[in-house]
């Protein structure tokens, strides 16, 4: 199963390449999301970004939390698990 990591404090702007060609630099990916808002269209700010490797997505995490893409300082961590409520 894949480990999914928070990608926060992203410039809207960035694209999911740019954040697949980062998180390269750690270990493999399996998929890049960047949020967006339904309304408008536009990057929400965060990303989710998923590895199947454990120490792949620990050295993700270690590497770019605090990482400074574009002008933004990210916020990297893994993430939590979904719960029902956040499917309401």
């Amino acid at each position: 199963m894949d480990i999914r990591i928070y990608v926060g404090n992203l410039n809207k702007s960035t694209t999911q390449e740019e954040i697949k060609t980062l998180f390269a630099q750690a270990g493999t990916i399996s998929s890049v999301e960047v949020v967006m808002d339904k309304s408008t269209g536009l990057s929400k700010g965060f990303a989710f970004v998923a590895m199947a490797d454990q120490a792949e997505a620990d050295k993700a995490v270690s590497m770019f939390n605090a990482h400074v893409l574009g002008e933004n300082t990210l916020k990297v961590n893994i993430a939590k698990p979904r719960t029902e409520a956040a499917h309401a």
